[in-house]
């Protein structure tokens, strides 16, 4: 069994193939003129009988010469920053408190209690309140002493006033315990440890910042951050610091996102401004912070780069100028010298049409350059 592959040698020529050989038999025109025999092991051709043995693939190379390039390697994976998870059960929720009006009323029984008990161990003069028992000061007297001082001071020790933009965190042994938002006169248990939230909308304008733009050059920005606390429990407990950590957060994303100088495109400075208030609303809304904006207000050059940028700039500003007044320039002379030849007023050879460029363009140029 046999089978025709490409060879780049000349095949031998057999005698019965030859018009005057012996045989009779003629061989049918070859298709390539290059092929050769090549033999395959028979077992190859039987796909029912098992493999003799357990073959490994093959590894094929590419040709060299044929255009053919090895697959590139696939890129290393990129490792992600790993996510800021807050603790799930640190979240904001109400706490218990009762009207202010409670804790008033409770006050005010622990002090008749107190006078009561005054009474009855005698201590009070019986003119002004009446015949008393005259019981002294016993067991009985100290323990209703007690009892209506504790009262008395529950009563008023958990008074407290909420304010509009203003919310009280609540803890007990290191436990968060609620939130307490409403306004007007309130009481809470005076037991509980309060911390002073203040959740108003706020700004802060930061200082200069270092940051960079597009080209790398280094500058300093001055930012706007328009904010304010969401999540109580989580800005008070969550984090040491939540304006601290807010203004880092800000540093981080104006060292990843390059800002435009102003007098740039419109749309630069706009994308900036997005792009900074996502990465740091993203950055901080795992510790109770909600971002609105994040815009900067003032951008200019780092002192060390301050001096040879701002001679760049000037010269590209001249170049600009230059440029755009050659073309005006050029315009204008071809314009002039069309309509001189188009009308038939002149009729130029090549010396003379330039000569009449060069003059026409020297005095654009000059009237150009006299000042206004």
């Amino acid at each position: 069994m046999s089978t025709t592959t490409p060879h780049t040698h000349e095949p031998e020529e057999h005698p019965e193939s030859l018009p005057g050989g012996a045989g009779t038999a003629v061989r049918p025109p070859r298709l390539i003129h290059t092929e050769a025999t090549t033999e395959i092991p028979v077992h190859l051709l039987f796909r029912d009988e098992p493999a003799p043995e357990a073959r490994r693939p093959a590894v094929v190379n590419r040709r060299q010469g044929t255009g053919e390039h090895p697959r590139p390697g696939r890129p290393a994976p990129v490792r992600r920053r790993p996510e800021l998870r807050p603790d799930p059960e640190l979240q904001e929720r109400p706490a218990r408190v009762l009207p202010g009006a409670a804790g008033v009323l409770a006050g005010l029984g622990g002090v008749a209690g107190c006078l009561a008990t005054t009474w009855w161990a005698g201590a009070l003069p019986g003119e002004v309140f009446g015949p008393h028992p005259g019981a002294g000061l016993g067991a009985a007297q100290w323990a209703a002493y007690a009892g209506t001082g504790a009262l008395g001071l529950f009563g008023f020790g958990g008074l407290a006033r909420g304010r509009t933009g203003r919310a009280w965190v609540l803890g007990l042994f290191g436990r968060y315990r609620g939130t307490v938002r409403r306004t007007g006169l309130l009481w809470i248990n005076p037991l509980l440890r309060r911390r002073r939230a203040d959740v108003r909308l706020r700004h802060w304008r930061s200082g200069a910042v270092p940051a960079a733009d597009a080209n790398g050059v280094a500058l300093r920005v001055v930012v706007l951050v328009v904010w304010r606390v969401r999540d109580t429990a989580r800005a008070l407990l969550g984090i040491e610091e939540h304006e601290t950590y807010l203004r880092e957060c800000v540093e981080s994303a104006l060292a990843r996102v390059p800002v435009e100088l102003p007098g740039g495109a419109r749309s630069g400075a706009d994308a900036a401004g997005d792009a900074l208030t996502r990465l740091v609303a993203a950055d901080v809304a795992p510790v109770g912070v909600e971002v609105f904006s994040v815009q900067p207000v003032r951008v200019e050059y780092a002192p060390e780069v301050a001096g040879a940028m701002q001679r760049r700039r000037i010269a590209a500003l001249d170049a600009q100028q230059r440029a755009t007044m050659l073309s005006s320039v050029v315009d204008s002379v071809e314009d002039t010298v069309t309509r001189l030849t188009t009308r038939g007023l002149v009729e130029l050879d090549d010396y003379e049409r330039k000569a009449l460029v060069r003059d026409l363009t020297v005095a654009f140029c000059s009237a150009r350059r006299e000042p206004a």
